[in-house]
């Protein structure tokens, strides 16, 4: 029974978090490859998420060094502390002050993409609505009743929901059709969704930075596997040729 009730405390937490509406998610079409998208993707989180959001996980140095961001650069433009580039990525935000103003401490999200998973991600950040109802103005269809502001309107514009009429049952309804933005914002539809996808894979990365070359290493490994099985089939057969 002890066992029992740790096994359900320990799944508890992971389920709460996990939680959230049924909305349905877009494919995020992210590439770890893509080192100019990963290089935009950390520029944008150091300057609209960092404020909140820590990667107590990752250094600089790190993040310089994968995505091929000269020192001097790196420092200039996504480390604004002045500190070590060996240091981690974190904030000045108070954990306590935090909890009072979002109602709960800011996740770090150093590996967000690997609990929430990048489509989820990528639907998140592109559904914020305006609320009036909400303490920030804004809530998500992915994430209801979101607790945190709508950071990229900046880029986005001024998001809110559309509307269509429609005949159900012979009645005449509004239907949600969607999100659209204002056209204030500093990107057009199309460029923020580059951002945002561009966001969603640096995210992806610093969830895994070794993932490319685990993936590497794990190809030429089943290649050592298929050659190694091939010569211990035709020792095989030789060992036992005179048997048969």
């Amino acid at each position: 029974m002890k066992k029992l009730l740790m096994i359900i405390a320990l799944l508890v937490p992971g389920v709460a978090f996990s939680a959230g509406s049924n909305y349905p998610l877009d494919t995020a079409e992210y590439d770890l490859t893509d080192k100019a998208s990963l290089q935009s993707g950390a520029k944008i989180f150091q300057n609209y998420c960092l404020g909140c959001h820590q990667m107590q996980y990752q250094r600089y140095q790190r993040t310089f060094e994968d995505l091929d961001i000269p020192l001097e650069l790196g420092q200039e433009h996504l480390q604004f502390t002045g500190e070590s580039v060996g240091v981690h990525i974190k904030n000045a935000m108070p954990i306590e002050s935090a909890a009072k103003w979002f109602g709960a401490p800011p996740p770090d999200l150093t590996l967000v993409a690997r609990v929430r998973g990048a489509d989820w991600l990528y639907t998140y950040l592109r559904t914020f609505y305006v609320d009036e109802n909400r303490p920030f103005g804004v809530n998500n269809k992915v994430f209801p009743d979101v607790g945190m502001p709508h950071v990229l309107q900046g880029l986005q514009g001024v998001p809110r929901l559309t509307t269509e009429k429609a005949m159900v049952d012979g009645e005449e309804v509004e239907r949600d059709v969607g999100i659209k933005a204002d056209g204030s914002g500093e990107l057009s539809a199309e460029e923020y969704d580059k951002a945002v996808l561009d966001l969603v894979n640096y995210l992806v990365y610093t969830g895994e930075p070794t993932r490319l070359k685990s993936e590497s290493i794990g190809r030429w490994a089943l290649v050592f596997i298929f050659v190694f099985f091939v010569f211990a089939l035709l020792l095989k057969k030789e060992y036992w040729r005179d048997v048969h």
